[in-house]
């Protein structure tokens, strides 16, 4: 009886960013993400229009600043969930997605929750900007682990690297998205 642990040599390292786009998490951020545009596109074509006539003329300027970078910010978070699910579905590599996502803004689009006519704002439009700063978060979050360096490179070993600790640093990134949620 063989009491030694069996290693392969060869093996090659676990990229944790691609196992967590591949993941039950990603699935319950892309239903959250396109159910966050439905609803807000819902909102907006609905009840937010109606509301946003009766807004005093301050207001009505802040909901429709409002209203557009709510909408562009859900577009690009949608595009990029939607690159993700093509490289879970294998219909595009993951440097395609690379290449394709460049395209896609995940920083700035942020709101004046300070400016004039904030406090004036239909508490639902309001409700949604925060849904979807929420979620443009989890979705940078997940960016990062994804295309980051380390996640998609091997490191070299060397006297100052430790492969254990950075696989246990992205096991740490991954758990920290998670509990974002």
């Amino acid at each position: 009886m063989n009491d030694k642990p069996r290693h392969n040599k060869n093996s090659d390292p676990v990229f944790f960013g691609a196992k967590l786009a591949d993941s039950d998490s990603f699935k319950t951020l892309f239903r959250d993400g396109m159910a966050l545009v439905e609803e807000a596109a819902d909102y907006l074509d609905g009840d937010g229009r109606m509301e946003a006539k009766s807004l005093p003329r301050v207001a009505s300027l802040a909901y429709a600043t409002e209203s557009m970078r709510l909408t562009t910010r859900l577009m690009q978070m949608a595009s990029w969930l939607l690159l993700q699910r093509a490289v879970n579905e294998g219909e595009m590599s993951l440097e395609q997605a690379g290449q394709e996502k460049n395209k896609v803004r995940l920083h700035g689009l942020s709101t004046a929750k300070d400016g004039p006519g904030w406090d004036e704002l239909p508490l639902r439009l309001r409700e949604l900007i925060d849904q979807s700063l929420h979620l443009q978060k989890r979705i940078r979050h997940l960016d990062d682990v994804i295309y980051s360096r380390k996640s998609q490179e091997p490191e070299t070993v060397t006297e100052q690297s430790n492969p254990v600790g950075d696989q246990i640093g992205m096991i740490a990134s991954a758990f920290a998205m998670r509990a974002a949620d």
